[in-house]
């Protein structure tokens, strides 16, 4: 297992106010998505990832984030899309998920970070009943940025032990 050098770490950043939370967008593909800044530890540059046998394709691996063991996901197959190219914006993200299990790091890997945004809660849309490529429980809902749409997504339910289990189930 290799480390990775730090492009940034999050330590938890609040809301600017009680209406406006802050979001880290990012890119799989195309589309746009963010998660919520508190559940965001790091930014790391990709580097490589020790491959795990007989794992579902999602999950690439884990990964040595000094001295802890952290399973990393490619976000694009997570959700259903293509499988993240690795080029010289990708990026792995950690997220903290808490689940009935309790609380475990996890890397999502996306093809490149945009920024932190701003985001108030009048901006959040809920997801559209039909046409949604994802899950209804992933979604916390989408809102527009400038003339781009994006998806905001609830990293625990996304990345959450047993959503993982029930992918592997299916494959």
């Amino acid at each position: 297992m290799t480390q990775s050098t730090a492009i940034a770490h999050v330590e938890g950043a609040a809301s600017v106010h009680d209406d406006q939370k802050q979001y880290l967008t990012f890119t799989v593909g195309k589309e746009i998505f963010a998660a919520g800044i508190l559940t965001i530890k790091e930014i790391l540059r990709y580097s490589a990832i020790t491959d795990v046998p007989m794992a579902h394709p999602c999950l690439l691996g884990v990964f040595n984030l000094r001295g802890r063991v952290v399973p990393i996901v490619d976000l694009g197959l997570r959700l259903g899309r293509d499988p993240i190219g690795i080029g010289r914006r990708t990026c792995i993200v950690i997220a903290e998920v808490t689940s009935d299990n309790g609380t475990m790091e996890i890397g999502i890997v996306v093809d490149a970070v945009r920024a932190v945004v701003d985001i108030p809660n009048a901006a959040i849309e809920p997801p559209p009943p039909f046409g949604m490529r994802l899950h209804a429980d992933h979604v916390l809902g989408v809102s527009r940025m400038n003339d781009l749409f994006v998806v905001l997504l609830d990293l625990s339910k996304v990345l959450s032990k047993e959503e993982l289990a029930a992918v592997r189930g299916r494959a």
